[in-house]
């Protein structure tokens, strides 16, 4: 008896009633109703809000790297453009010491011509003026030896004496 006692609650406990599986699947299917509409909105919302975050991040991030790109690619054209530019202005400055250089020569090779004119000149004049010194010499000479020939009438030999005492005196006296 008391196994059957037993084997009847135990049957009632373990058991289908149909009744109970009615209602559990009511109080499930309410359940979940009630948690769909308290919890999971509330978290499927906050998944969503925190996906649109996560995706705004990656757009944010791939539209900085895409600028980034974008201003790199300008960097480097600016500077193929300044060293571009560095190049001419070293050329020109080349070139215009070059021309420079070229009219240093010129006025140099034109200043030496110009002061080996002027002392030809010079040496010409010298030469004119020691030219006529020796002419009034010679005049001089040609005087004193006339006006010693005329004092006195002299011969051959006497004649060269005066000559060479006459010479012997001058470049004594001058």
């Amino acid at each position: 008896m008391k196994f059957e006692v037993f084997t009847d609650q135990f049957e009632e406990f373990i058991g289908v009633n149909f009744w109970t599986m009615i209602f559990a699947w009511i109080n499930l299917l309410i359940l979940y109703l009630l948690l769909k509409k308290i919890l999971f909105k509330p978290i499927k919302n906050m998944i969503d809000t925190r996906q649109k975050e996560v995706d705004d991040m990656y757009a944010e991030a791939e539209k900085s790297q895409t600028d980034a790109e974008a201003l790199k690619r300008e960097y480097e054209v600016k500077l193929d453009q300044a060293n571009e530019e560095s190049e001419q202005i070293l050329r020109r400055a080349v070139r215009q010491a070059q021309l420079k250089e070229e009219e240093i020569l010129r006025a140099a090779d034109e200043a030496a011509r110009r002061t080996q004119e002027r002392a030809e000149e010079q040496i010409e004049l010298e030469k004119k003026q020691a030219i006529n010194a020796i002419k009034d010499e010679v005049s001089e000479m040609a005087i004193g030896i006339a006006a010693a020939v005329i004092e006195r009438d002299v011969d051959e030999k006497e004649h060269e004496a005066m000559i060479d005492d006459f010479i012997r005196n001058m470049g004594d006296g001058k």
